[in-house]
């Protein structure tokens, strides 16, 4: 048995490290409910309504806790609007403490939610999920002039095939899905590119027009599915690319995605993601059923990383509107 020594331990905090954030982290930590908040916002931004209804608190006592993970560097905040979101810290304000506030989110992730917490999980995502469904199911036929209020199909659409033209060269593959696609626009440029396309929508509105746009292109090589991307008829797909189109910020859970793609593509398989970078125009979420403002690179980055894609290619376009587009490419490890 090896004996452990001061020259073969690898000290989680400095010798150096402020007592006053030692302690504060400790008083953090050492909290039932706060380590379960924790766990739950390893993935996912809540407000603090939603972490109410999650835990059953009252938001009085809800705010306490997450001003003292705040205090410690164990929450970071986005607003959106007039509601702050609340995510989980990877480094530390203090970054002398960051090896251990690494070491906490790795034995608490290993703790799964009971039950009753993780149907309480799902209600609030079924919820987000229910409010963007219903906004496509009465603005289906004017989501395309909404949505060219903040960025026009024409303005990303030929710079992401491009891309993907690019990462796949002139072989044709066999398997493509795309998530959200909208009116169909870009199933055209896909089906000449790949043997089969799976066209994936939750909305039956939109992609009724996507069947009729493919009808009437005559593309006949699209599989259209109503569902999201944990539905069952995708099992066992194992796809060469998966295409994400400005859908990430109607997305209930923007890093599930990641997460799910990774479940449908092959190994080497390549995920290509358009959507917008941060922004405070708030006035999409009421115009344009978006559910979030937009995500910042390095947000895409770390989902994509944390569910086994390596980062590729990126490209970003600045709209004269004030939003900002990227284009990212990822590839599952």
């Amino acid at each position: 048995m090896t004996e452990l020594s001061p020259t073969n331990v690898t000290p989680l905090v400095a010798n150096n490290t402020d007592p006053d954030a030692l302690l504060a982290f400790c008083k953090a930590s050492a909290d039932q409910l706060r380590l379960d908040i924790l766990r739950v916002l390893n993935r996912d931004s809540y407000g603090v309504l939603e972490l109410c209804s999650i835990f059953d608190t009252k938001q009085s006592g809800m705010s306490h806790h997450l001003k003292i993970l705040a205090n410690a560097g164990l929450v970071k905040t986005r607003r959106e609007g007039n509601t702050i979101f609340y995510r989980r810290a990877n480094r530390n304000n203090n970054s002398e403490l960051t090896a251990l506030q690494q070491a906490l989110h790795q034995v608490i992730d290993k703790q799964p939610n009971c039950e009753q917490l993780q149907d309480k999980i799902e209600q609030v995502q079924h919820n987000r999920a229910a409010n963007s469904e219903n906004f496509f199911a009465e603005n289906a036929d004017s989501f395309r002039q909404q949505q060219e209020q903040i960025a026009a199909y024409e303005l990303y659409g030929p710079n992401a095939i491009e891309m993907i033209g690019r990462c796949f060269g002139n072989q044709r593959h066999p398997k493509v899905l795309e998530v959200g696609p909208g009116e169909g626009a870009f199933l055209a440029e896909l089906s000449p590119r790949f043997q089969q396309v799976y066209a994936l929508d939750n909305s039956q509105k939109m992609l009724d027009k996507a069947t009729v746009f493919a009808e009437q292109s005559g593309l006949s090589n699209i599989n259209f599915i109503q569902g999201d991307t944990k539905d069952p008829q995708l099992d066992n797909l194992h796809a060469d690319c998966a295409v994400v189109n400005m859908v990430l910020h109607h997305t209930p859970s923007p890093a599930d995605i990641f997460f799910d793609l990774a479940k449908l593509l092959r190994k080497d398989g390549q995920l290509f993601v358009t959507d917008l970078c941060s922004h405070d125009q708030e006035w999409v979420k009421e115009s344009c059923g978006d559910l979030w403002l937009g995500f910042a690179p390095e947000d895409l980055t770390q989902w994509a990383a944390a569910a086994g894609f390596k980062t590729g290619e990126n490209i970003y376009l600045a709209q004269r509107n004030g939003f900002r587009v990227q284009i990212r490419q990822f590839v599952k490890i």
